[in-house]
């Protein structure tokens, strides 16, 4: 079988048809109910935040949400997220913190918007207190990098005791055209971007960024969503029990080593 490049892994990695994070809360939890709002600005729709539950576990999910179709894409801002995108999910991962819930977080992103508006909110300011607050937070975090993960807008909500990443999911400081566009000043050569880039699950893997790459079914996560989402909730259950296991304290101390390595 063909080795299967960087680029390619880039390319299946944004299919349209790839599954998307509502596609797996829809099938991984037994029930879900949306939360909206950050109390400060608006309901920006590029993150979906909610509670869910896998038999008696309750879970707070925190998910970056793309479109399908322009309709989907506008509605979802393309799936990148804005400042109150941020800070919705900071609200209510604060809130599982409380309630002493586990997170779970969906990383799909090209990175986060770089539009004026979101400036002038602090996009910058809502992704470093992310990071900050994440950091501390008293309850298990599990992010899983489902498709794009891009530059500060994935890692604002990836700081987990556990980081996954399906075997075509790409996770990376920005985007290989960004990437050519700075070091050679041409975009075109994204695809040599992508191969130096280190940014396929297994080379993060390798790296110690992530601790562990989930198969795709059939290569391809889109052929089969039922078996990649059953796979999914395995892992999820799993390794809740696992950090759960752990002191809290402790837990901590091991999220902030983790990340200080990097």
């Amino acid at each position: 079988m063909a080795k299967v490049t960087a680029w390619e892994r880039v390319k299946i990695a944004r299919e349209p048809e790839r599954p998307t994070a509502l596609d797996y809360i829809e099938k991984i939890f037994d029930e879900f109910i949306e939360l909206h709002g950050d109390r400060y600005f608006k309901d920006d729709k590029s993150i979906v935040c909610g509670l869910g539950n896998i038999a008696k576990q309750n879970y707070t999910i925190v998910a970056e949400q793309k479109g399908r179709n322009t309709k989907e894409n506008i509605e979802r801002n393309f799936g990148m997220p804005n400042p109150e995108a941020y800070r919705k999910a900071l609200r209510f991962m604060k809130q599982a913190e409380k309630f002493h819930r586990p997170i779970i977080t969906f990383i799909d992103t090209k990175g986060a918007y770089p539009g004026i508006g979101a400036e002038e909110r602090g996009q910058g300011e809502a992704i470093a207190r992310n990071l900050m607050e994440m950091s501390d937070l008293k309850v298990p975090i599990i992010a899983i990098v489902i498709g794009e993960g891009s530059s500060g807008g994935a890692l604002a909500i990836g700081v987990g005791d556990r980081v996954l990443m399906l075997e075509n999911a790409v996770y990376s400081i920005l985007s290989p055209e960004g990437y050519a566009s700075i070091l050679w000043k041409d975009s075109t050569r994204a695809e040599e971007a992508a191969e130096k880039m280190k940014l396929t699950a297994k080379d993060l893997l390798d790296l110690g960024v992530i601790d562990e790459v989930i198969k795709e079914p059939n290569g391809n996560a889109k052929t089969d969503v039922e078996k990649m989402a059953e796979t999914l909730k395995k892992k999820i259950v799993a390794i809740t029990e696992e950090l759960q296991a752990i002191k809290v304290d402790d837990l901590v101390e091991q999220r902030y080593q983790k990340f200080r390595k990097m």
